[in-house]
C-alpha cells in the first residue's frame, strides 16, 4: 500500500500511519459487507493493532490474532537477504533494518506462529487450525483463495511500512 499511495507523486517520503489507516478503512469495508479480511502487516505498535481492533468492533465482527515469527536468527536473516518483490519501485528493508526496528510485546491474546524450520505448507495448516479450530464463528475455507491469502500472511516475515502516530 505504501508504493501505491507514493506512486501518485503527492505523498511525503513518511507516510506516518496513513498505510494503516488507509487498509483499515477498507477492512471495516469488506467486514461491513460479511467478508473475511486477513490483513498481512507488521503491526509493531499497539496503536497498528488498536486500529485493526478498531475496525472488527465496528463491523461486529471476530478478530484473530496471528503472529507470524521466525525464532531461528540465521534463517530469518537468510529470508530477509534473499527475498524479492514484485512491486514496481519498491525497496525492501534489509535486515539491519529489520532487527533495529522498534516492537511493542503483544499486550492482548494472540496465537503465534514459528515458521523456523519449517516449510509453508506447515506453516499454513498450523495457522489454518488456529483460525478453524474456533468454529462455530469461523468456518473453514471453501475455496483456494482463502489458502492463498494465508499462504501470503505466512510466508511475509517483514514488511517496509512502519508504524508511527500522526
Amino acid at each position: 500500500m505504501d508504493q501505491a499511495i507514493w506512486a501518485s507523486g503527492t505523498a511525503p517520503a513518511d507516510l506516518l500511519d496513513w498505510t494503516y489507516r488507509a487498509a483499515q478503512a477498507v477492512a471495516t469495508d469488506n467486514l461491513a459487507l460479511g467478508l473475511d479480511v486477513i490483513a498481512d502487516c507488521v503491526n509493531d505498535c499497539e496503536e497498528a493493532r488498536e486500529g485493526w481492533q478498531i475496525a472488527a468492533r465496528k463491523a461486529g465482527a471476530e478478530i484473530v490474532w496471528i503472529e507470524v515469527a521466525c525464532s531461528d536468527a540465521d534463517e530469518h536473516r537468510r529470508r530477509i537477504e534473499t527475498r524479492s518483490t514484485d512491486i514496481a519501485g519498491l525497496s525492501l528493508p534489509g535486515w539491519n533494518a529489520v532487527v533495529g526496528r522498534a516492537y511493542a510485546p503483544w499486550e492482548r491474546d494472540h496465537f503465534t506462529v514459528d515458521t523456523a524450520r519449517r516449510s509453508l505448507e506447515e506453516c499454513v495448516e498450523e495457522a489454518l487450525g488456529l483460525l478453524y479450530r474456533r468454529e462455530p464463528l469461523l468456518a473453514p475455507p471453501s475455496a483456494n483463495t482463502s489458502l492463498l491469502k494465508l499462504t501470503q500472511l505466512i510466508h511475509g516475515d517483514d514488511e517496509a511500512n512502519e508504524c508511527k502516530q500522526s
